[in-house]
């Protein structure tokens, strides 16, 4: 991820006394550090974890640390989010007297999120949860509470924060008191014609040409991918490989089920994707159903990959995806290049190095 500041400054409006980057068309960058630790202090300090339930009281404290970058880039109206944090939270807890007298025992500690990133944003960040004072039967018996019952709660708030860099961070009312003219021109009435007369009725081929676009604007959103690769091997055996939950299971290192009949489905990537299987034919052709489980809900794209042997032991694969969502449920607008490097880095490369199929 490039570091804030770093952007090629052809691209990057900077504040300017003659003018605005209007309808955010140019690159705008904004600093979101400080406003990132103020927002994730907000949203994780004096948490209530238990409050006596089973004779235990656990809070968290304070944000003590945040480390690391956060940004926001506008192009074109769209918000693009960068981030990558690593936190450190103070909480304590107590094992209560039954008897309503002083706690039996009083220990604190720490959590730490290691590294919270926007390429990982949607996926929950590691949490480690750490004890100080007590590694005793009690002392253990809280923080294993702890990790019962706040992990959940830390990881909510930290989604919260995800979806609010997402939105544009501190830019968020910004971008919205930008888009509120253009709104209120789309909502206006149309103006009267001339003498206070109403103006004539959109004929019925001007309603047709609205319905139309209104139809093709249903697919704005969303992007294409296509790649080629090329591997030392026969057809048959990318076919083989790509089509065995087994070998998946070898090459991502990752749980996979793979159906090898057309109307089968398939999860791989520990359920990360799954999809179904539209038209198969062995070493020549795999057309899928795909979605990824941080897309938008009902949202899949079709995946179609010819397999071509130009000559024996050579192998060219063109892949299309279409379909393919610009932006995930949580608002980040990294689907289509997370998708692509996905591809290249995770399947078509690890497939090159593992079976000795080429680099």
């Amino acid at each position: 991820m490039a570091k804030f500041g770093e952007a090629d400054k052809r691209w990057i409006v900077e504040d300017r006394t003659d003018g605005t980057n209007v309808h955010n068309w140019h690159w705008a960058e904004r600093d979101c550090l400080e406003w990132s630790r103020s927002l994730l202090s907000s949203l994780l300090s004096n948490l209530t974890i238990l409050d006596g339930e089973g004779g235990l009281a656990i809070r968290t404290k304070t944000l003590d640390r945040v480390d690391g970058e956060a940004y926001v880039n506008v192009r074109k109206g769209k918000v693009i989010p960068g981030y990558e944090l690593s936190l450190s939270l103070s909480w304590e807890g107590e094992a209560r007297d039954p008897a309503g007298g002083p706690p039996l025992l009083k220990v604190s500690g720490s959590l730490e999120v290691p590294y919270l990133a926007d390429e990982n944003a949607d996926e929950d960040p590691e949490v480690k949860i750490t004890i100080r004072d007590d590694d005793g039967p009690v002392g253990a018996r809280i923080k294993d509470a702890f990790i019962a019952k706040g992990k959940s709660l830390v990881l909510e708030k930290i989604r919260a924060y995800v979806q609010a860099m997402a939105k544009g961070g501190p830019v968020k009312d910004e971008l919205e008191v930008k888009k509120a003219p253009s709104a209120a021109g789309k909502a206006a009435s149309p103006a009267p014609a001339a003498g206070g007369k109403a103006a004539p009725a959109v004929p019925a081929s001007g309603n047709a040409a609205a319905a139309k676009a209104k139809k093709e604007k249903v697919k704005e959103g969303f992007k294409t991918i296509t790649l080629t690769e090329k591997f030392n091997c026969r057809a048959r055996d990318l076919y083989e490989i790509l089509m065995d939950e087994n070998r998946w299971k070898g090459f991502t290192q990752s749980n996979a089920r793979i159906s090898k009949e057309v109307g089968g489905q398939f999860s791989l990537f520990d359920g990360s994707i799954t999809g179904m299987n539209e038209e198969l034919q062995e070493g020549k052709l795999i057309v899928q159903k795909w979605r990824f489980g941080s897309w938008p809900e009902g949202i899949h794209s079709t995946v179609r990959l010819i397999l071509d042997e130009p000559e024996p032991g050579v192998t060219i694969a063109k892949l299309t995806q279409t379909d393919v969502p610009e932006e995930d449920k949580y608002g980040n607008a990294t689907v289509v290049e997370n998708t692509e490097r996905g591809w290249r880095e995770l399947i078509f490369h690890k497939i090159r190095a593992i079976f000795g199929f080429g680099i």
